[in-house]
C-alpha cells in the first residue's frame, strides 16, 4: 500500500499556532500584531484573577486585564480562550480536590463569560507541575489538551495532548532559525506544526517587541501554512484519526463534522464531513 500522510486544512503541510498565558495587559498589543499578520493563538486565562482586577494604567508589568476589557478583546476574536487554573496554583502542591476546583472553576467561569465551550489550557508554572494525578484531573474535568513549557525545537505533532510541549518560547535564540527551517526546510512528507509560547508582559520587561513583530511578519501571509488556534489543530487531528477505511484499504469514510485532507503518492485528497472518498 502507498504511504499516506495527514494534511492540514485545505491540504496544507504546515500549521502554526501561538499560546500566551495569564491574560496580561500586553495581550492587547500582542493581539493587534497577530491580527495584522493573520496569525491565530490561544490565550490562557486565570478567571479568578481577572474578576478581581480594577484598571490601573500606571501598573503594566504583570497587570492582568480586567473582566470587561478581556471580554471586549476576545469575545468576537478569531483567537481562543483557554484555562490556566482559576488562581494560578502549583497543581502538584495542592490536594487533588483543589486541583479539580482550579480546573473546573476556571472552565465554568470562562465558559459563562464568553459563551463558548472551553476544553483546552496551559499548566500554571509549566512542566514542573505535570504529575499523573494532575493529568488525570484535567482529563476528568473535560480538558482535551494542555500545554507545558519544555521546548522541543521540533515540528512534530504531539503524542500526548495533555502533556503538550511547544516548539519554543519567543525568547529562544534560535527562534528565527527555527521559523526559517519550518517555512523553507527540505522535502518532507509528514505534516509540520510550529507552536510558539510565552507571556506578553515579557516583551515589555525585555523591551523586545520587535521579536514578535519580526516573527509574525515573516510567518504570516504564507499560503502553505494553516494559521489556527490550539483547539482548531487538536480537533482537526482528532477528526483525521477517526477516519474509517473500507476493507479494500482505498475507500475512506469521514464520520466527523470536520473536512480533512490526506496526501498519498503525489496527490492530495479532501475527505469532506460525512463523505466517502476513493483514495489512490
Amino acid at each position: 500500500m502507498a504511504q499516506r500522510f495527514m494534511r492540514f486544512k485545505d491540504g496544507k503541510q504546515r500549521a502554526l499556532t501561538l499560546s500566551y498565558d495569564d491574560g496580561n495587559y500586553q495581550d492587547k498589543r500582542l493581539v493587534e500584531i497577530l491580527d495584522r499578520y493573520g496569525l491565530k493563538g490561544t490565550f490562557n486565562i486565570n478567571a479568578g484573577y481577572i474578576k478581581k482586577i480594577t484598571e490601573n494604567p500606571d501598573v503594566k508589568i504583570g497587570y492582568r486585564i480586567p473582566e470587561n476589557e478581556i471580554l471586549e478583546l476576545f469575545r468576537d476574536s478569531p483567537h481562543e480562550v483557554a484555562i490556566h487554573g482559576y488562581t494560578h496554583q502549583f497543581m502538584n502542591e495542592i490536594p487533588t480536590s483543589q486541583v479539580v476546583f482550579e480546573i473546573l472553576q476556571d472552565r465554568m467561569e470562562l465558559e459563562k463569560m464568553f459563551g463558548k465551550r472551553i476544553v483546552g489550557g496551559a499548566y500554571p508554572f509549566g512542566t514542573m507541575v505535570i504529575t499523573d494525578d494532575v493529568v488525570a484531573a484535567m482529563r476528568l474535568c473535560g480538558i482535551k489538551y494542555c500545554r507545558a513549557t519544555d521546548s522541543t525545537e521540533s515540528f512534530t505533532l504531539p503524542k500526548d495532548w495533555l502533556r503538550l510541549q511547544p516548539t519554543c518560547h519567543h525568547n529562544n535564540p534560535r527562534l528565527m532559525e527555527l521559523l526559517d527551517e519550518f517555512l523553507n526546510g527540505g522535502y518532507f512528507k509528514k505534516p509540520k506544526l510550529f507552536y510558539l509560547w510565552g507571556h506578553s508582559y515579557e516583551f515589555d520587561t525585555a523591551d523586545n517587541w520587535d521579536v514578535i513583530e519580526n516573527f509574525a511578519k515573516k510567518a504570516g501571509g504564507n499560503e502553505t501554512v494553516w494559521y489556527a488556534t490550539n483547539l482548531e489543530i487538536y480537533e482537526y487531528v482528532e477528526a483525521y484519526k477517526r477516519l474509517e477505511y473500507f476493507a479494500d484499504g482505498h475507500t475512506v469514510y469521514n464520520p466527523t463534522l470536520i473536512d480533512v485532507w490526506m496526501y498519498e503518492e503525489g496527490e492530495t485528497y479532501k475527505i469532506p464531513s460525512g463523505a466517502t472518498v476513493k483514495i489512490g
